[in-house]
């Protein structure tokens, strides 16, 4: 919901029509430039690496099944040297397997990270340029909790796709593999009472077995999906509602707002319960059958090889290694529905990441509909043509406003609060829903003072140079702004560090905003009430130290004290547009 003091425009018309969920193409479209990006011949590298390791892996099971076969004939046969010999050939398979296993699992983890890492700076950019961050919670779409996407679910949907195409070529190429080797070891089986010989009649049983295996799985395990979805949504809610509180602890502490954050973790925490006990419940029939399932696996093969075996046609060696292929190609085969719980992670992840990767490019001039211009002008003014903006209810707040700035000028806005912020907004670019031309004057340096300036955590030194690197001005520099600023007491604790927005009181921190802009120096300065926690005396002599430090900088001031009149060369009155109701939506 917005804030009625910062004005939204409405949300934003009919999109085109968006691809469907889930959808190939949408999954393509943001994760596909990773593949092809400048890192494309490392990228590309390890996952040919990671397939030889992976094609390695399957080389080293299918020679451990030959090698489970010699071990069983040397047991049957009571052969010490043959048993001896085992044993060192099964050393070596374990010193190849574990370095096979080093090597994928660095490389696998090598590539979860760097491709998280890319498309976690890909999402950042986007969603913070050009104020986006700010303008996406004002828009309709499922876009909550970007931070916890971009956190949290970019990390889960790129380490599970890329496990999950790892065991499943490792299933692919275990299936070619082993039902070769079962056909092989299981022979050939005459149907009781008749003349029917059955080739490699244990390769039709492993596929009915895990085929079955699937379905029911299936069955058990649809719900996962909607039910992982659900949790994954309510846990980033419960997430983001104490990172709320910790970032507006003061505010909550003064006003004893303690009982209903209280309440409200406590409703957001049952959510996240609810919607655990509905996941516990999908998964309870999902991991009953599969506890079914496994524990027949080992014993279905051998039973039904046991004929073969009592009849004489196979060894114990053969029958063991019909049993480990049976098993292999019944995994390989079930990969599906063991692997449910963890698609439904990735998918439920992936789209998260969609569906906000969606609303912030349609804020990147995919919305249909008039938006207020905002351009460079040829004279050095600052101009505002015909402007028309919206609140969030499509209510006009601001109508037909015009006005033009000359460079040098000392301008008051004053009037109707909301609407004298809207107009801050639009002339800053942050709100674009409305139409009208905002023309800024051409290669100029504006500096945008809102009521509470932004003070990042760190050292005192890097909060005054923000967003520059903390070393673009040198102490006396920064003292000396200090000064003027009136808060020469904070010039010792420039390299302690803190959280200054909890330190220091509304007062200090507006005086840090004087002291950012005497630093950078713009040509134009627009502030919106940026000294609207001084006391009379206060703002006057803040706003002459301006005139003597930057005379020759361009002041817009947007405030609603009196007797500032008499501080500009002339004074802007906003008002607000007459009250009508908002426009009727776009037909579909």
């Amino acid at each position: 919901m917005a804030d009625p003091a910062n004005p939204a425009g409405p949300p934003p018309a009919r999109p085109a029509p968006a691809l469907p969920r889930g959808s190939l193409l949408r999954i393509l479209r943001l994760a596909g430039p990773y593949w092809i990006s400048s890192r494309r011949r490392k990228v590309r590298v390890a996952v040919i690496a990671l397939l030889l390791l992976t094609m390695g892996q399957v080389a080293l099971s299918v020679w451990g099944n030959f090698w489970n076969r010699e071990l069983f004939d040397a047991l049957e046969q009571k052969s010490v040297s043959g048993v001896l010999l085992q044993v060192g050939m099964f050393a070596l398979i374990l010193a190849v397997s574990m370095a096979v296993t080093a090597a994928h699992l660095m490389i696998k983890r090598w590539l979860q990270l760097d491709w998280r890492r890319w498309l976690t700076e890909h999402m950042v950019r986007r969603w913070m340029e050009d104020g986006r961050h700010w303008r996406l919670q004002f828009t309709a779409g499922e876009h909550d909790n970007p931070d916890a996407r971009i956190a949290e679910d970019i990390r889960i949907a790129t380490e599970s796709a890329i496990a999950l195409g790892h065991t499943l070529v490792f299933s692919l190429l275990s299936l070619l593999l082993f039902i070769d080797i079962l056909w092989t070891a299981s022979g050939t089986l005459r149907v009781p009472g008749t003349t029917i010989d059955v080739p490699g009649y244990m390769v039709p049983l492993a596929f009915v077995y895990a085929i079955g295996g699937t379905l029911l799985g299936w069955l058990f395990g649809r719900r996962i999906v909607r039910t992982s979805d659900a949790l994954q949504t309510a846990e980033a809610s419960f997430r983001y509602g104490l990172a709320r509180v910790r970032e507006h602890g003061d505010a909550i502490a003064l006003m004893h707002g303690e009982p209903r954050e209280r309440t409200g973790s406590s409703v957001r925490f049952a959510d996240v319960m609810r919607d655990w006990d509905r996941q516990s419940w999908a998964l309870l029939g999902l991991v009953s059958f599969s506890t079914v399932y496994g524990a027949l696996l080992p014993m279905f093969p051998i039973l039904i090889a046991a004929p073969q075996y009592i009849g004489g046609a196979m060894t114990l060696g053969v029958l063991m290694q019909a049993a480990q292929a049976f098993q292999r190609v019944t995994s390989a085969l079930s990969w599906p529905v063991d692997n449910l719980g963890e698609i439904a992670r990735c998918r439920t992840s992936a789209e998260r990441v969609l569906s906000l990767f969606d609303d912030i490019e349609a804020l990147n001039g995919g919305v249909e509909g008039p938006r207020i211009e905002r351009r460079e002008a040829i004279e050095p003014r600052l101009s505002v043509a015909d402007l028309t903006v919206r609140d969030p209810a499509g209510h006009v707040v601001l109508e037909h406003f015009a006005a033009s700035i000359e460079r040098g000028e000392r301008v008051l806005l004053t009037g109707d609060p909301l609407a004298t912020t809207s107009l801050f907004k639009a002339i800053a670019g942050l709100w674009s829903w409305g139409t009208g031309v905002v023309e800024l004057p051409p290669r100029a340096r504006i500096a945008f003072m809102p009521q509470r300036p932004f003070l990042p955590a760190g050292t005192l030194r890097e909060a005054l140079c923000y967003p520059e690197p903390p070393d673009t001005w040198d102490t006396a520099a920064i003292r000396w702004a200090l000064e003027c600023a009136a808060v020469a007491w904070l010039a010792p604790r420039l390299d302690e560090s803190g959280d200054w927005e909890q330190v220091l009181p509304l007062r200090a921190r507006q005086r840090l905003g004087f002291a950012r802009v005497l630093l950078q120096r713009p040509n134009w300065i627009v502030m919106e009430e940026a000294s609207d926690a001084f006391d009379a005396r206060g703002e006057r002599l803040i706003l002459d130290m301006l005139r003597h430090e930057l005379p020759d900088t361009t002041l817009v001031t947007i405030s609603f004290h009196p007797g500032l009149e008499n501080l500009h060369d002339r004074t802007i009155r906003v008002q607000r547009a007459r009250a009508e109701p908002p426009p009727s939506p776009a037909p579909v």
